[in-house]
């Protein structure tokens, strides 16, 4: 369904995006940007969980809510890298690589339904690993200080985002080795 509660959460987490990176354009006190980046940032994640356990419980999973899902998680998390390296808290490669990714595996997500063998690369658990370490390791680089007088959280979110690149890498050779052979067999 085009609209039904858990696509709804999934429509406000597109709309909430330009108020993640609107936070950096409000001549705001660092630590207020930083910190109202960060809460609105877990908020919108949140509602990943949310759409997909109310989808389920509900009984309301549909294909258009299947195809939104993970678009809107590809903008947050793309939307949130931009502003991480406009702010110089994370290396453009490191950005480049979590989004050449993204879009090396979209496409061939549909050019294996094109050819009519989509479960080869459907999600697996490392790509969800991948995503989940990306979702704790963002707010963690927004926020930019220290948390609760200890927790370093730059230092914690750069480890977080590079073991995320290294999965991001291992996810796609992942999914490119899956769909090898139907890639081969089409090819003849």
């Amino acid at each position: 369904m085009f609209f039904n509660l858990p696509t709804l959460f999934t429509w406000g987490r597109i709309i909430a995006i330009p108020l993640v990176v609107g936070v950096f354009y409000l001549g705001l006190e660092h630590r207020l940007q930083n910190l109202l980046a960060t809460l609105l940032f877990i908020v919108v994640a949140l509602t990943d969980w949310a759409d997909g356990y109310l989808a389920r419980r509900l009984k309301m999973t549909s294909s258009f809510g299947a195809f939104l899902d993970p678009v809107a998680d590809k903008f947050l998390i793309c939307a949130a890298l931009l502003v991480l390296v406009q702010e110089q808290r994370l290396h453009a490669l490191v950005a480049l690589v979590i989004i050449g990714r993204e879009i090396a595996i979209s496409a061939l997500r549909e050019w294996m339904a094109h050819i009519g063998a989509s479960r080869s690369v459907a999600v697996s658990m490392l790509g969800k690993v991948k995503t989940v370490v990306q979702m704790v390791a963002i707010p963690f680089l927004l926020y930019h200080g220290t948390l609760f007088g200890v927790i370093d959280t730059s230092l914690w979110g750069t480890i977080l985002i590079d073991a995320s690149a290294v999965l991001t890498i291992w996810s796609m050779i992942y999914y490119l080795r899956k769909a090898l052979p139907e890639i081969r067999a089409k090819v003849r």
